[in-house]
């Protein structure tokens, strides 16, 4: 192959690439450049109305007169005029739906057509706000759609996608013209510039033939080195430029990647104030685990606050808020420590589990203890109440271990990561009954059975909850109990033994011991006044000490 050849083989593809990047580079940041402008501006008008629709609810708030058809149909009327006066242009648009999908305010030309306001209903989220691509009336449009709680509206300020993105179109078709063309004038141009380049080379590889001919050492090559070192050096160092450029592409491509690392490491950050570092690990080790459902032994802690209703009641909504805030934080820590994953918040509740993703030994006694870790937090959150002067928060906390379907679970617009089963039901009954027993923290013998080694474990009572024929033992511990509470633990665990055995006499003397080391104990109380009655009035032969539950 002639260095013709060569050299139109090696420095078109340079020019093709080099173009090509330039463009397309060009293009990227044309259109990154477009969508953060085109998110910047429509996420501003969303916020603007936003904050003044919080504020004319405020209004009506402070005059009392929330309720009234009337005012509030003013306040509508007042948050859509001042849409009107956001936008900037003839071809925007702000409108909101209901939740029924009905057009509730329309500030802009924009019309909807039943089909445009059906696939739009899709975004209705208390907690959804971002950048969507909508369709109104066949006409393609950009728009960012956040909730007005307070009004019940879907907000979406919109604007047409042309606007934004029709100079970028533009852009891209230029750059595939200027790369055509460049292809269709490089290629003559470097045929012509290898002719030169080539030319002193023949000359001296014809005097070196000649030399190898004739023996003749006298031969002398054309003065060609002066003149075409230069041009070398001069073609060398545009080769150079030509190779900076795309090497600053190639920068450009690797410090977006280092990008990509940093926000995967953020990604990770936040999701470690919900999910045990080692959990994160694994998902981002076998993703595809994650997608696939399968039976196994966790441990299901449930937590709830008692008499919320009533407390909220009490409270300003932003002071509830605030309250509920704080209170999550100091739980969801307690349960990350402890290597838990938050299933979800049930209101005002929190399911929590421990041994899914991620398997462990220690999990039924990691959620014992975050069960009793919570309850010395609540002791500090409730200090902070009182100096606030916020009403006290007290919790119950249901624990049981067993077996559960682990997977997600939902649809491939929802999908949740979740436990399923009667051992789930079962923990959430036992949170349940501490209002009914009077104790802060319950758990089923399976439980017990896994923590014996490492906890006191008293037994409360073997009940039957409620959609259940079989009954449970269920317990309750603490984490450093008093001289007086061992002692008076050991006498309960004698005195319950005899109790299931039907010894009722026998046992009412070792529940008297109970109470006289710890008055008023509720479960001792709650035996003792069985003995008395079984005393005299003895359970059938088919007793087997179980208590029906017919509530949670």
């Amino acid at each position: 192959m002639k260095i013709k050849a060569k050299i139109l083989i090696v420095v078109l593809p340079l020019l093709i690439a080099s173009v090509a990047l330039v463009g397309f580079a060009s293009y990227f940041l044309a259109a990154s450049s477009v969508n953060r402008l085109a998110v910047e501006s429509l996420t501003y008008r969303s916020e603007q109305l936003k904050t003044f629709a919080d504020a004319q609810w405020n209004l009506l708030v402070d005059n009392n007169v929330v309720g009234i058809p009337a005012m509030e149909k003013a306040a509508m009327a007042a948050v859509e005029i001042y849409a009107m006066s956001l936008l900037r242009s003839e071809t925007e648009a702000v409108f909101a739906l209901d939740r029924s999908g009905e057009l509730v305010m329309n500030a802009g030309v924009v019309t909807l057509a039943e089909t445009d306001r059906e696939a739009l209903k899709i975004y209705f989220d208390e907690n959804r706000s971002e950048f969507i691509p909508i369709t109104a009336s066949g006409e393609k449009r950009v728009a960012y759609t956040s909730p007005l709680l307070l009004f019940g509206w879907q907000v979406f300020a919109s604007e047409k996608r042309d606007i934004f993105y029709g100079r970028v179109e533009t852009i891209f078709k230029a750059s595939l013209i200027i790369l055509l063309a460049a292809i269709l004038a490089g290629v003559p141009l470097i045929f012509v510039m290898a002719s030169y380049l080539s030319r002193p080379l023949e000359g001296l590889v014809n005097t070196m033939r000649r030399v190898i001919k004739t023996n003749n050492m006298n031969e002398e090559a054309p003065v060609y080195y002066n003149d075409e070192i230069g041009q070398l050096s001069h073609t060398f160092n545009s080769m150079l430029k030509t190779i900076s450029g795309a090497y600053a592409q190639i920068r450009q491509y690797a410090f977006e990647a280092a990008s990509a690392r940093k926000r995967e490491n953020k990604i990770r950050n936040i999701f470690q104030l919900y999910v045990p570092k080692d959990v994160i690990d694994e998902v981002f080790i076998n993703p595809e685990k994650m997608l696939v459902g399968n039976n196994r032994d966790i441990a299901i802690l449930f937590s709830d606050i008692r008499s919320f209703t009533t407390i909220s009641e009490g409270m300003a909504p932003d002071e509830l808020v605030n309250s509920l805030n704080r209170y999550f934080s100091i739980m969801v820590d307690i349960i990350v420590n402890r290597n838990g994953v938050v299933d979800k918040y049930i209101g005002d509740a929190i399911m929590a589990m421990f041994g899914a993703p991620v398997f462990s030994e220690n999990d039924a006694l990691s959620s014992v203890m975050v069960g009793l870790e919570m309850m010395d937090g609540l002791e500090e959150f409730n200090r902070i109440q009182r100096e606030l002067g916020a009403p006290e928060f007290r919790i119950g906390v249901g624990i049981n271990f067993g077996q559960v379907t682990v997977g997600n679970i939902g649809c491939d617009k929802k999908m949740n990561y979740t436990v399923i089963g009667d051992a789930v039901n079962l923990a959430s009954r036992l949170e349940g009954l501490t209002k009914m027993y009077h104790e802060p923290i319950l758990f089923s013998e399976t439980v017990a059975e896994k923590i014996k080694n490492e906890l006191s474990c008293r037994v409360i009572d073997r009940v039957a909850v409620k959609g259940k024929k079989t009954g449970v033992s269920i317990y309750t511990t603490r984490l450093k109990p008093s001289p007086r509470e061992e002692e008076a633990w050991k006498f309960h665990a004698e005195g319950a033994a005899l109790y299931y055995r039907r010894n009722f006499k026998e046992s009412l003397g070792f529940f008297d011991k109970v109470l006289a080391l710890l008055p008023e104990d509720p479960a001792a109380l709650r035996f003792r006044e069985r003995c008395r009655v079984y005393s005299k009035n003895p359970p059938p032969e088919s007793w087997d000490g179980v208590e029906v539950m017919t509530e949670k």
